[in-house]
């Protein structure tokens, strides 16, 4: 079984793909308020597409499961993940249906709002998982989000575990998540916002990982921005400070971490190790603006922080 994902696949994903429709505005408007933007820039985007292209990017065999509309965004989508190298094989064109769209406001700060419609997204299903099944056990690390309904998710979860791959789950959007994936998770990997949802309550990034692994995941990784990650497994649980960057856009520099995450278990690191690897894959993707256009080659990034 090793032999066999050696010569097929590092990453798949199996998740959303966007077009991410962007305006900048130094402030947002209150409610019942209009303010002017800059000029509407439409870009590749997606949580799912996102991690397929950060990870190839980096070097990764990459392949992706989703779906897309039969509309002008669907062309450029698959356009823009083809150019990066991603295998498109089980990526399907949906007739009669528009593909994916978030509209993004990103405010002065860098810092974004984001609304999604699915579109085509929520046409993934277990039929899809299905027609993707060897690509799927062929991956060493197969990625989720929640961009995608949650049949999908749990079908392929079940179908990665099933041939030893290691499935990794992006709780975003947030949403209640069966006990049955939550048990496959390794890592599960948060927002405090996400980890607030799960979990019901407050408490410091230490505690909160700590309490994800309690409540079913195999381990978890709970992203704190610029202050870094905190990673729960076996092993226990430590901090990885993150370098330091100026934030330009944040927009998916989530995904831009989780998909680094996920190659480098692939390639065999602990998990320690590839969050150190992943915070400076984040990092490097603030400091332009844009998802996919930020994601960084490995000769892009920032060094790691002392000690």
């Amino acid at each position: 079984m090793i032999e066999e994902r050696s010569q097929s696949w590092e990453v798949v994903v199996v998740g959303s793909v966007n077009a991410d429709l962007v305006v900048g505005v130094d402030r947002r408007p209150a409610p019942g308020e209009t303010v002017l933007g800059s000029d509407l820039a439409t870009l590749p985007g997606g949580k799912g597409a996102n991690q397929a292209v950060a990870a190839a990017r980096l070097g990764g065999r990459v392949g992706i499961v989703g779906r897309v509309g039969d509309d002008g965004h669907g062309g450029m989508l698959r356009a823009a993940l083809a150019a990066d190298g991603v295998d498109l094989a089980h990526l399907t064109t949906t007739e009669g249906t528009p593909s994916g769209v978030a509209l993004i406001t990103v405010g002065a700060d860098g810092d974004n709002s984001i609304i999604v419609s699915p579109g085509a997204n929520g046409r993934v299903g277990p039929d899809d998982v299905a027609a993707a099944r060897a690509m799927i056990t062929g991956a060493a690390v197969v990625s989720f989000q929640l961009e995608v309904p949650m049949p999908a998710v749990e079908a392929a979860a079940r179908a990665a575990a099933g041939a030893g791959g290691r499935v990794v789950l992006n709780l975003s959007p947030p949403a209640p998540v069966p006990d049955e994936v939550l048990a496959l998770c390794d890592p599960l990997v948060v927002n405090e916002h996400e980890a607030a949802f799960l979990l019901g309550g407050d408490g410091g990034p230490h505690e909160t990982a700590e309490a994800l692994v309690r409540s079913g995941a195999r381990s978890a990784v709970v992203t704190l921005g610029p202050e870094g990650v905190v990673v729960a497994d076996g092993e226990g649980t430590a901090s990885i400070p993150s370098p330091k960057a100026e934030a330009v856009d944040t927009t998916g520099a989530g995904d831009a971490f989780t998909a680094a995450l996920c190659l480098r278990l692939a390639r065999g690191d602990a998990l320690r190790d590839a969050a150190r690897y992943a915070t400076r894959v984040g990092a490097a993707a603030v400091r332009k603006r844009g998802a996919q256009s930020s994601y960084p080659a490995p000769d892009e990034l920032p060094e790691a922080p002392a000690g």
